[in-house]
């Protein structure tokens, strides 16, 4: 299948435009842009910058990726924007690429839903499946796992990492790593819980769901230090893939894990 450009729309020579991908009118694509097969391009987009996006993506109105990262540390160097397929990008949503200082690279992955005006900033990696609700804002070096729900307004720190199956409740304004499985919230964001709705939507069992509920307890509200509780957890539930998971996550922690809610909140 040939393309479908409207008219009225923009695209650079050297852009590398996929069969069967469709561009609305007014939108602008960059002369290093690389649009993989079957993707719709709304009207009014911009898609500059080294920026490639895999098949069957779709990208609404006002939408901007890969234009220059807000880091006032940015040169101008060459860097990245690389999108995966599947995703949906509404609108005001920006994609921005790496910079020289986080390993040049912004990289999202497959079948993620972007809300409008959501924002991932420079040198982010999102895995697939995630959904970023209305105005959820990413600051640069954030990493986020695979299947991560974030609601609205949501803002996360620099260097923070969001483990698989989380869940941020809307307006959580998030320091420090969430750990694979955990429910968040508040300003500072706090763990409340497992993600229990989530695990058992992704096909988790009672069994799994229950052993994953004692490592989360022994882990947060055991005695001895952390170190401690990690050990014997470790020893305790290790062999289990989806617990060293969990634990390796928090043992690998740079800024260090969200506090849970105290005993006496629960």
């Amino acid at each position: 299948m040939s393309q479908d450009i409207h008219p009225t729309a923009l695209v650079a020579e050297g852009a590398k435009i996929g069969s069967g991908t469709t561009i609305g009118a007014y939108s602008i694509i960059g002369p290093h842009v690389s649009l993989g097969d079957n993707c719709t391009i709304h009207s009014h987009v911009v898609i500059e910058g080294h920026t490639t996006i895999g098949d069957s993506n779709e990208v609404f109105q006002f939408a901007s990726l890969g234009s220059t990262p807000q880091d006032l540390k940015y040169h101008g160097e060459p860097s990245e924007l690389r999108v995966g397929s599947k995703n949906i990008i509404r609108e005001y949503v920006t994609l921005q690429p790496g910079t020289e200082g986080g390993g040049m690279l912004t990289s999202i992955g497959d079948e993620n839903l972007f809300m409008v005006s959501s924002h991932v900033g420079h040198d982010s990696h999102v895995g697939n499946g995630n959904i970023f609700a209305n105005s959820v804002g990413m600051s640069g070096h954030v990493t986020v796992g695979n299947k991560v729900t974030v609601g609205g307004l949501c803002g996360i720190h620099q260097f923070v990492r969001l483990g698989d199956y989380s869940f941020l409740a809307g307006g959580a304004m998030v320091t420090q790593d969430i750990p694979p499985y955990c429910l968040a919230h508040g300003n500072r964001a706090e763990l409340i819980g497992l993600n229990q709705v989530g695990l058992k939507r992704a096909g988790w069992d009672s069994d799994s769901v229950s052993t994953m509920r004692r490592v989360y307890r022994k882990l947060f509200y055991g005695t001895g230090t952390l170190k401690e509780r990690l050990a014997e957890a470790q020893q305790e539930y290790g062999a289990l893939d989806f617990a060293h998971l969990f634990l390796e996550f928090i043992q690998s922690s740079e800024r260090g894990v969200a506090q849970a809610r105290s005993k006496t909140d629960k």
